[in-house]
């Protein structure tokens, strides 16, 4: 059974870059006769088998040179020293410049509550997609909805992730759980839907995947959090550069296989390329979050309340991103043993 769908989704947000995230994945369904899967979501490309094999094809055919898998995975570990180095740098107090953990004492309670709260929607949406997924793949009626291919199943998906995310952003938020939470709901399960077909990876992989996912997402925020309260927010125009780079890479892998060096390419800069990428996203949405609650206005000053929602959804589709292509970095290594 082959399954393809390709989402789209624009996040706005008042002083921020708009994003546009396109997700193309691959995976390899086990038990359907070497047939490819074709999933979506997040800005990559075909998955395990195809790299794997290609890789191995490519490095034997080009003995002596850098394959552009081997400069995507140089890439990334010289991406990971630097958050490590961050990390220690910032994290240990060594930055002369103060940041927004030396803030948070002389916060007003408002503000934390705003932080809080955004920090709050954004687990809940982990859990509520997670859920979502976990539901779907449970249902074989389900999973093979969600795992239809065609133009037709394209065209929704693009349409049922945009319209779930304006309608979800265009309502105003109030506390409690009413219209906004629903439609923040209704999102997330969509997501967990396009999610779904990934999960023909097996549990125990998606598992350590989702724990290497929260550790670097704690590291990058921790990191953001330590970092001066700017350092990150100058990056919009590079990391908007960089998400056409990466969007341009997962269209062009749709139509040229890994086989060649310029397939091989595309594939190598939507995942690798891709976690580097919205590694730096992190970074810049957690800066803009933390800046965005100080600089609001009290709310008895403000006719429109600070969003929580809204907020959190930056970081949310960073996480899943992240997720995504980390799981299909360690599906390509298990297929190499």
């Amino acid at each position: 059974m082959l399954s393809k769908a390709i989402s789209m989704q624009s996040l706005w947000a008042k002083g921020s870059i708009s994003k546009v995230r396109l997700f193309v994945n691959v995976t390899q369904k086990p038990g359907l006769g070497g047939k490819l899967l074709k999933n979506r979501f997040s800005t990559s490309t075909q998955l395990p088998a195809r790299g794997a094999r290609v890789r191995s094809k490519a490095t034997t055919s080009i003995p002596g040179k850098l394959t552009a898998i081997s400069v995507g995975q140089a890439s990334l570990a010289g991406a990971s020293l630097l958050g490590i180095g961050g990390l220690c740098f910032y994290g240990l107090g060594f930055s002369s410049e103060v940041g927004a953990i030396d803030k948070a004492a002389v916060w007003p309670q408002y503000v934390r509550q705003r932080i809080r709260d955004t920090y709050l929607y954004f687990g809940g949406s982990l859990l509520a997609t997670a859920g979502s997924a976990l539901a779907i793949a449970r249902n074989p009626t389900l999973m093979s909805i969600v795992s239809r291919n065609g133009i037709v199943s394209m065209v929704v998906t693009i349409g049922a992730m945009i319209g779930t995310s304006m309608l979800c952003r265009s309502i105003e938020y109030k506390p409690g759980f009413g219209p906004k939470q629903m439609a923040w709901l209704l999102h997330t399960a969509v997501i967990g839907a396009v999610i779904a077909p990934l999960t023909v990876l097996g549990g125990p992989l998606m598992i350590r995947a989702a724990w290497y996912t929260a550790g670097v997402v704690a590291g990058l925020s921790t990191v953001a959090v330590c970092a001066p309260s700017d350092k990150f927010l100058n990056m919009g125009g590079p990391l908007a550069a960089g998400l056409g780079v990466v969007f341009v890479s997962s269209i062009g892998s749709a139509f040229f296989p890994p086989t060649g060096a310029l397939g091989l390419s595309l594939y190598s800069i939507a995942i690798y390329g891709g976690l580097i990428l919205f590694g730096g996203f992190l970074l810049y949405d957690t800066q803009r979050i933390i800046k965005h609650a100080e600089s609001m206005p009290h709310p008895a000053y403000t006719m429109r309340p600070f969003d929580p929602v809204n907020a959190s959804m930056s970081i949310y589709m960073d996480a899943v991103n992240i997720f995504i292509r980390i799981l299909m970095i360690m599906a390509n290594g298990n297929r190499r043993k």
